[in-house]
């Protein structure tokens, strides 16, 4: 009888292994499957939010966590789109403005800079509020003449097609805002809030007066590296800005005489 008692123990303990190699098979089958479903989540997440913003509230859970912190705000317009867009077929409009949106938005995250959001067909874009960049004014100022020079080869592919061109008007600030994830539970983006970024809307909005296509204050002008060639456009008033405005055209940047300088005040 011993051997029988034997034969059956060994029996159930095979059936309690294979039920365990089944259980944990089908265990890590839920962990793969989870884990996929995670990824696809902030991939997707990512298309709202900076990836650090996406990753600190996977890590932390939604917290509306605010800091109050000196960033460059670079804002573009389109000029003349809203008469452009009634000429224009649904669809045609959007391509075409799907085409633009990608190039600048190219030219900004390759500056250290990120979209923060689309408006119509605006385009806010941030320097130095994810993470201290010393160099932030110096980037936003480089990535609007590397848009300047995306939308004149995406110009040319418009003519080419027989489309009208695209002219845009970009407004640089730097200054104070409050920096955080904004929003409630359900819907949620990483944003600032203060006179800066209006402000350099409304400098955006000079570049029609003034006939030039970036614009930046007298704030960004003074950390500017000294290679950006500027010039001065009269004072102007500006809605909420108390006194004259100064604000600068950029013409170019000249990189003779070394390589890139942080940002530093012009002295003088």
């Amino acid at each position: 009888m011993l051997w029988v008692v034997l034969v059956v123990t060994v029996l159930i303990v095979i059936v309690e292994r294979r039920r365990s190699r089944r259980a944990v098979a089908a265990l890590e089958r839920r962990l793969e499957a989870a884990s996929r479903g995670l990824e696809s989540l902030q991939q997707a997440f990512s298309h709202f939010a900076p990836a650090e913003v996406v990753e600190e509230i996977i890590a932390q859970g939604f917290s509306t966590r605010s800091e109050k912190k000196e960033i460059t705000v670079l804002f573009a317009d389109l000029k003349g789109f809203t008469a452009l867009a009634e000429r224009l077929e649904p669809e045609v409009l959007v391509r075409v403005l799907n085409g633009y949106f990608e190039r600048v938005s190219r030219a900004i995250t390759a500056h250290r800079g990120h979209v923060s959001k689309f408006m119509g067909d605006g385009v806010l874009a941030l320097f130095g509020a994810l993470e201290a960049n010393p160099w932030q004014t110096n980037d936003a100022a480089h990535a609007a003449l590397a848009m300047r020079s995306a939308l004149a080869d995406y110009n040319a592919a418009l003519v080419g097609e027989g489309l009208p061109p695209l002219a845009v008007g970009v407004g640089i600030h730097r200054g104070s805002v409050v920096a955080g994830v904004i929003g409630s539970a359900e819907l949620v983006e990483y944003g600032v809030i203060g006179r800066t970024v209006n402000l350099a809307a409304r400098v955006q909005a000079l570049t029609r007066s003034f006939a030039v296509d970036v614009l930046v204050t007298e704030a960004a002008r003074d950390v500017l590296d000294r290679r950006f060639r500027l010039v001065p456009m009269p004072p102007t008033e500006v809605k909420g800005v108390p006194g004259l405005l100064a604000t600068f055209a950029m013409e170019a940047f000249e990189p003779a005489g070394g390589g890139p300088e942080p940002d530093l005040p012009r002295m003088g």
